[in-house]
């Protein structure tokens, strides 16, 4: 699709008498195909031609009647727009080439040209259970971190570990009263986080416990050894619980750097802001008021010196610029901090920080369930580890039915499963909230992860009924790929690059996922009207390649999603 567009480029920019590059930021896909492959609007040329966008583009159709070029047959005006239409043969043996020749590279590019992203994601809370509620920052975060890395960048995970606050004071307090460590062992988060539920229990009836609470967190803030080790002990035993859920997900992180890591750096921060002179004391605490921004004032340090969560962001932003020097920094976090990133940009700026412009928060939606909205404190969450046992569960059920006979039907349920998790929520538009329903997410025939799955096990088994020997490059047969079904698909499959470059500009990667299920669905409608196995020889080979490619993008596409492309199930 790129040397189309490039090559339609060369031919009207001296026409329009504009850049090459502007015109191709202007060219667009029609959403009929009767409107041509590739369409050139005429609107903004409206001003300096003088004459209407329906006028230009007939002139424009004029000029270019009875030409053609390598990628492009023809054209016509429609309305305000000039369509182009593709030379079959030639575009057909381009897009199935580049994907034979760069296989799992296809739609992978140098844009980022190696610059550093840092991606904040995940971020679990120490010592609590990793609730299914984090699995929209886990996913989107990865998603992205593996589509900016295919687009050229140095893409840097980071999990801001929730390890810091009162909460530690509580859990210290709770063990110390109700613990043992036999139990911690055992299972260290969901024993935690039992003690923390049973603390806010006793603490409605004994009030003191909360004073008691705060008194240990503030030794561990002074560094006593006794709350330190409760501490270090409680936190390297939640990151290897989380390590196992992380490791079935398939998603690593360069640092581990949470609340904690930034402490030492607090006092630095607060001596800038006040070097700048846009904070102020007001009743002992420290206020930067941003109400000329039309955003509420932040409290940066309380009136007994304790420091907030911004505090820490400030000097987390601060830390990753000065470590990483990123090009840009992504926060994956929930659309309800919204407002606090807000404050956040702003207040970077206001120190003279220029990179904040490069600072962008990724907001989601919530996953809603019947029961309501989730929390912790309260004792009702939805554990991950439980939705992916279920799903995984559910998902060898159905393959049983299907297919009775597949030999590695635990592999192939996990596969299923968990790409059924993670697809149902990057499906949607992320800043968009999910009521997850399970047989919505495991539908063989809906728009899911299993039916993009099945069409690529699908393919496989053809490719193997055939024999490796049939499927080679030949550009002689391609040209026997005529029908409206095969160029179609051809077409469907040549936008991956661009979904791709689209996912990582818009930050969605909805984007990519819905235009899996676009392949997988011109596959069916391919497979369903064009024989391959019983086809003419030379045709059989053709049809080979094209589905040889199909199976390389939904492939390609699925591990930019973190989904694993199973060959059978």
């Amino acid at each position: 699709m790129q040397k189309l567009k490039e090559e339609i480029g060369v031919v009207l920019a001296p026409l329009v008498e504009m850049e090459e590059k502007l015109v191709l930021d202007l060219l667009e896909v029609p959403p009929e195909p009767d409107y041509g492959d590739i369409a050139f609007p005429c609107f903004t040329l409206a001003k300096k031609m003088k004459k209407s966008p329906a006028a230009i583009a007939e002139d424009l159709g004029n000029k270019l009647a009875g030409k053609q070029g390598l990628y492009w047959k023809n054209t016509e005006p429609r309305g305000p727009y000039l369509n182009f239409y593709i030379a079959p043969e030639t575009y057909s043996t381009e897009v199935l080439k580049k994907v034979w020749e760069e296989q799992d590279k296809f739609g992978h590019t140098n844009l980022g040209e190696g610059a550093n992203v840092t991606i904040d994601y995940s971020s679990p809370n120490i010592a609590k259970p990793f609730g299914v509620g984090h699995i929209r920052s886990t996913v989107i975060g990865h998603s992205l971190y593996l589509i900016f890395r295919a687009l050229g960048y140095n893409s840097i995970g980071i999990n801001h570990l929730g390890d810091w606050g009162t909460q530690f004071g509580k859990l210290i307090v709770a063990f110390k009263l109700w613990g043992e460590e036999s139990k911690l062992k055992d299972d260290p988060v969901d024993y935690l986080y039992r003690l923390y539920v049973k603390f806010h229990q006793e603490a409605d009836d004994k009030p003191e416990l909360d004073d008691d609470a705060r008194s240990w967190f503030k030794k561990l803030e002074s560094g006593d050894k006794e709350a330190v080790s409760y501490w270090e002990h409680f936190k390297r035993l939640s990151l290897e619980a989380y390590a196992e859920i992380y490791d079935r997900l398939g998603i690593g992180f360069e640092h581990y750097h949470g609340e904690s890591h930034y402490n030492q750096m607090l006092d630095q921060v607060v001596n800038l802001v006040q070097e700048k002179g846009i904070a102020k004391e007001s009743e002992g605490a420290l206020i930067i008021e941003l109400e000329p921004y039309n955003l509420p004032p932040v409290m940066l340090r309380k009136k007994d010196g304790a420091t907030l969560y911004i505090t820490r962001d400030l000097a987390a932003a601060i830390y990753r610029k000065e470590t990483f020097n990123f090009a840009r920094s992504l926060y994956v976090v929930g659309a309800e901090q919204t407002l606090h990133f807000q404050q956040l940009f702003k207040l970077l700026e206001l120190l003279g920080f220029t990179w904040a412009a490069n600072c962008v928060h990724v907001p989601f939606g919530m996953i809603r369930f019947k029961e309501g909205r989730m929390s912790t404190r309260a004792g009702k969450i939805v554990l991950l580890e439980e939705v992916l046992d279920r799903a995984v569960e559910m998902a060898r059920a159905i393959i049983e039915e299907k297919n009775p006979d597949l030999q590695d039907k635990d592999g192939a349920a996990e596969a299923v499963g968990l790409g059924a998790v993670r697809f149902g929520d990057l499906s949607n538009d992320r800043v968009k909230n999910i009521e997850f329903d399970w047989e919505k997410v495991l539908d063989f025939s809906g728009e899911t992860a299993a039916y993009i799955q099945y069409a690529h096990a699908r393919i496989c088994s053809i490719i193997r009924k055939a024999g490796p020997d049939l499927l080679s490059w030949d550009d002689k047969v391609i040209a026997l790929l005529e029908k409206e079904e095969e160029i179609t698909l051809i077409k469907t499959l040549a936008m991956l690059p661009e979904k791709i470059i689209d996912s990582a500009e818009s930050l969605k990667p909805s984007i990519l996922a819905r235009y899996l299920i676009d392949v997988a669905r011109e596959f069916n409608r391919f497979y369903h009207n064009c024989p391959v196995l019983t086809s003419d020889p030379e045709i059989k080979k053709a049809r080979l390649l094209l589905i040889n490619a199909t199976r390389q993008i939904l492939t390609n596409g699925l591990s930019l999603l973190g989904i694993v492309a199973p060959e059978e199930m």
